[in-house]
């Protein structure tokens, strides 16, 4: 399944992208000048379209994916190898300090990190500590993409995953999130439940 996914699914998913009706909102006020730092997100039941929308919105910079050390994760990595993606692999339950020190290498050399923040399990639209903690202490902001389908067929799994329709109108609003200094545990839990509540699509 891992080698079908590297050769079929970059096809499959860019024939299906340049089908979409795109309207994009709030592009110029989020993403900020070219040479900045930031980290960009999208939930990861809308990943679809969020992983090429970075490159859209980030063409002359490397986008460097955070990816989990699953089997789901090993598809979806091969993937976006095809689709001239570098990666980070882990996540905040495995390999999290490796993953947080690659982030800030790629970051540093001008790279886009593309993160999926309540990925790989869960809770649905929940921001992970670590994203939240790192965008604190290094003062990064989350470039935030709500992304929404017109038209898409929902799965049954914990994020509802969402497949759209071909020929399918998608709305893109971006949001710039400048992550405040965080004194304790307790003020990123609370920044988190405020984002999940205020992004959270239903």
């Amino acid at each position: 399944m891992p080698v079908l996914a590297g050769h079929l699914l970059p096809g499959t998913l860019k024939a299906l992208i340049a089908t979409l009706r795109i309207t994009m909102q709030n592009t110029l006020d989020a993403t900020g000048t070219e040479a900045e730092k930031c980290i960009f997100a999208f939930w990861h039941g809308k990943m679809i379209y969020g992983w090429l929308l970075a490159q859209r919105l980030f063409p002359e910079r490397d986008i460097h994916a955070v990816i989990s050390l699953s089997k789901d994760g090993e598809i979806l990595s091969r993937t976006l190898e095809k689709l001239d993606f570098t990666l980070i692999r882990g996540s905040s339950s495995r390999g999290s300090s490796d993953v947080k020190t690659a982030m800030l290498a790629e970051l540093e050399q001008n790279g886009i990190v593309a993160i999926t923040p309540d990925g790989p399990r869960g809770p649905r639209h929940s921001f992970k500590y670590g994203t939240l903690r790192l965008a604190s202490e290094q003062k990064i902001p989350i470039i935030f993409a709500a992304i929404q389908y017109d038209k898409a067929i929902q799965l049954k799994s914990w994020d509802k995953f969402e497949i759209p329709l071909p020929f399918s109108k998608v709305n893109v609003t971006l949001h710039r999130i400048e992550v405040p200094e965080m004194r304790s545990g307790q003020d990123i839990e609370l920044f988190e439940q405020q984002l999940s509540k205020q992004f959270a699509d239903g």
